[in-house]
């Protein structure tokens, strides 16, 4: 895939209302929501669970991609369609996680560095084979008041990341690249800024310097947010416009959108901060997100296991997409929710 063709994915992706649909939760990631349910983790309830998400009417007029998880993306319907072929049939485009996870980064505590570069380029070329067209790898900033993250403990991470973001373009995939400042502990919005900051500057340095094509990736950056536990949240305009004006600093103008996550925000704060950076006006990328809980958490609690609840859970899931699609244009109100 050449750099026209990298745009092109990127840009359908971000298309107008369109944004993505994170479902590449880990094994143990999925236990912990199916144990919220009472519903026990097995190969099948997981495979039905994702069957569930992508085959519930409309969603492909909200959802640009959806991300797969290894296991995912080698599972199909009940009528044994390919999942990456039954979203690519719906205009969806199929992406996969590919990182294998956090751990400690060693000799400084508290950091953390997201591991699975080995072998990756492999990886890659057999999960474009399986209909892969995007790929996602996220780092872990962990964050405090005042000493972390570590100046090592970011160029470790913007370093992964940007050798995971060229072996992707090398492979012919897009990138989505996830540095995460955690939204956990007692930080203002203030700190947040200041490590998100330093977080993107390294993270775009790192990627030029790896010749990374800017035009053919994503951003999955944090909300620049105070922490869950901090005594003062920000208001929904103060996320916003403190947000907008870290990208524009640090973010160049050649990448085609950025898709949020979410972060542990409830599903309605994530779209009304997302509508609040869209009303501001136009922006350099696409302002768009990439959630898992925000928009999955009213599916798990509609469905509950049962499949008489399916076309509730469907229903919840499509709710949630379309609400984010009115976010993207700036054109939401909390009052939507319950009309909804």
């Amino acid at each position: 895939m050449n750099l026209d063709e990298l745009k092109s994915v990127a840009n359908a992706i971000v298309a107008r209302q369109k944004g993505v649909l994170a479902a590449d939760e880990s094994s143990p990631t999925i236990k912990k929501r199916f144990d919220s349910i009472q519903v026990e983790s097995t190969e099948e309830n997981r495979r039905r669970y994702r069957e569930i998400l992508f085959t519930a009417d409309g969603i492909e007029r909200y959802v640009g991609g959806v991300i797969l998880f290894d296991e995912t993306l080698r599972q199909c319907t009940r009528e044994g369609v390919p999942f990456p072929k039954l979203l690519a049939g719906r205009g969806i485009i199929p992406g996969i996680k590919v990182d294998q996870g956090a751990k400690a980064l060693a000799l400084c505590p508290g950091d953390k560095v997201t591991e699975g570069l080995d072998g990756l380029r492999e990886r890659l070329a057999e999960y474009k084979q399986l209909g892969a067209q995007f790929a996602k790898w996220r780092a872990v900033i962990e964050i405090d008041e005042r000493d972390l993250p570590s100046a090592f403990g970011i160029r470790a991470n913007a370093h992964a990341l940007a050798r995971y973001a060229a072996l992707c373009q090398e492979a012919g995939l897009v990138p989505i690249v996830e540095p995460e400042v955690l939204m956990d502990g007692a930080h203002g919005i203030e700190r947040c800024e200041v490590v998100t900051a330093q977080v993107l500057q390294a993270v775009f340095a790192e990627l030029d310097f790896h010749r990374v094509q800017f035009e053919g990736m994503l951003l999955k950056p944090n909300m620049v947010i105070a922490g869950k536990k901090s005594v003062q949240q920000a208001g929904v305009q103060a996320v916003a416009e403190t947000t907008i004006r870290c990208l524009k600093r640090y973010v160049p103008a050649a990448v085609p959108g950025i898709v949020f996550l979410s972060g542990g925000q409830s599903a309605e704060d994530a779209t009304d901060h997302l509508n609040a950076m869209n009303a501001m006006g136009a922006h350099p990328w696409q302002v768009s997100f990439s959630y898992g809980r925000a928009l999955q958490a009213p599916v798990l609690a509609a469905w509950r296991g049962q499949e008489i609840h399916v076309a509730a859970a469907q229903r919840a899931l499509l709710k949630r997409c379309r609400l984010n699609g009115l976010a993207r244009d700036g054109q939401y109100v909390r009052a939507m929710e319950e009309a909804a």
